[in-house]
């Protein structure tokens, strides 16, 4: 049986002309989840992520927390089919059907993540033009769930893996059989640097639990607690 845990990047750069790069904040999250592992003395045999600026970034930062003299991670598998979908491309296309729905300059993140929403909703009931979207929102829950089957069936014990919130929702809908309305709901509140943890072999996948963040749970860490 293997020990999964599914980890989402540190906070990234949101409202920035790259945010596909950690913020100093996502760094020192990802850190203090190694540290956390370290602490705990949970070692992995296997580590995987996508090829996103994000996910290494946070791998490496995961990775001088864990270290100590006696063990570090393994070498890193990394797979695109843990990538997150391209969302501002599917704002786009949402917004070229509605672009009375277009966020004015200066808004909240708030209204940010409504759009996303809407637009996600459109994506998922196939009513986006194709031709603006780098893949349908099928393709996107087949390229996951190959990964997830992937996962299933290694030989590994434990395993690290370090993705995004989109494909970790999509992840947890094969495994709890939820509609794809859920998974939008999930993915929208996955916290940065948090872990899904579940247990797998050939016969199935089970939930352990969701959306963890022990590392930032204290006091003197509540502010570091971001969706971003």
């Amino acid at each position: 049986m293997a020990d999964i845990y599914l980890v989402r990047h540190g906070q990234a750069s949101f409202g920035k002309a790259n945010y596909d790069k950690l913020s100093d904040l996502g760094a020192q999250q990802a850190y203090w989840l190694g540290d956390y592992f370290k602490q705990r003395e949970t070692q992995f045999d296997a580590v995987f992520m996508g090829d996103m600026v994000r996910h290494r970034e946070t791998q490496e930062s995961i990775a001088n927390g864990i270290q100590s003299k006696a063990y570090c991670l393994p070498d890193v598998q990394t797979n695109s089919a843990l990538n997150e979908f391209n969302f501002q491309a599917v704002a786009a296309a949402y917004l070229e059907r509605f672009p009375e729905q277009k966020v004015p300059e200066g808004a909240p993140a708030s209204e940010y993540y409504r759009l996303l929403r809407k637009a996600m909703l459109a994506w998922s009931k196939d009513e986006l033009e194709h031709g603006l979207l780098d893949e349908t929102w099928k393709t996107f829950e087949g390229r996951v769930s190959g990964m997830l089957e992937q996962l299933q069936h290694s030989d590994a014990k434990r395993v690290l893996v370090v993705s995004s919130g989109g494909a970790i929702a999509m992840m947890l809908k094969q495994i709890l059989g939820y509609s794809d309305e859920t998974v939008i709901n999930m993915n929208l509140q996955i916290r940065n640097t948090s872990f899904s943890q579940c247990f797998a072999n050939p016969r199935g996948l089970h939930l352990n639990n969701f959306n963890s963040v022990p590392h930032l749970d204290v006091l003197d860490r509540l502010h570091a607690i971001t969706y971003s």
